[in-house]
This record gives C-alpha cells, structure tokens and sequence, in this order.
C-alpha cells in the first residue's frame, strides 16, 4: 500500500520541530504532533518510519497519524502542530430586545398558582406574549445565567 500523504521536511521545518520537541514548553498535543511528523519524515535527513512503528513508538492511533500527514500535506505545518479554530457559527437565539422582554418578564409577578417563574413558565409566557414564535426553557436558561438572573 502506498502512503497518500507522504511527509517531507526541509532542514528548516526539522529543526523548527526538534527545538519546540526539546523546549517540552508546548501543548501535549502539539507535542505529540511534532514528533509523529519527524518520525514520519521522507527527506534525506528523517528517517521515514512507517505508520506503525510511529504508532507503536509514540502510543498513538494510526487514524491520529494518517490525520498528521494529512493536514501537513493539505494545510502546512502550522495547522498540523497547532488546533483549529471551530468551524460552526452559532446564532442567537435571542436578540437584545427580546433578552430585555424576559429579564423584565422574569422580574415581574409569578403567575398565580406558582410561587415563581420557572424556565419552563417563562419559555411559554414568551410565546405567549408573542416576543418569540417559539424558545425552549434551556435558551431562557442560559439567557438568564449570562444576565446573572434566575427565574425565582
């Protein structure tokens, strides 16, 4: 089987490796990153081990290698060592206004037969007054943690 993603470094790239390897002043993970691309090293200069000697010297999974080589080969060097930043946007649920509606909603009196407001309760009342079209008790609670607010 032939290697897709075959490592090669120049001096510059191993020596930049063997001092961040020989400081040990780094995250394990990046670490770990840099000795599986020297270990994997084709160059003149690297020794070229195979997967599962890297594996086998460094306690790793293959998957952890092949995803190594792969991300020098498709990426560089910096986003082999160093982690991503997240992918995926999350949107607010909320905006100001209706974060305004419900802090005072969850100030105001409790319905009667209740002692106070409960996540679920407010989530309802929000509907309700039609502030949103829908919003689950677990979007008012993390509303009212980031306001410092609790619905008692």
């Amino acid at each position: 089987m032939t290697k897709k993603y075959i490592v090669t470094l120049n001096a510059e790239e191993r020596s930049t490796l063997g001092a961040l390897i020989s400081k040990g002043k780094a995250p394990a993970r990046k670490l770990l990153h840099a000795r599986i691309l020297l270990k994997a090293d084709c160059s003149a200069g690297g020794p070229g081990w195979p997967d599962q000697a890297i594996s086998e010297a460094l306690d790793v999974s293959l998957a952890t290698i092949l995803r190594v080589r792969q991300l020098l080969v498709e990426e560089g060097l910096d986003a082999a060592l160093n982690r991503h930043k997240p992918r995926r946007t999350y949107l607010r649920k909320l905006d100001g206004k209706q974060e305004a509606q419900l802090v005072a909603l969850s100030c105001s009196e409790s319905p009667k037969g209740h002692a106070r407001w409960t996540l679920r309760l407010l989530a309802d009342k929000m509907v309700e007054l039609e502030y949103v079209d829908r919003v689950s008790h677990e979007t008012i609670r993390q509303v009212l943690k980031k306001t410092k607010l609790s619905p008692g």
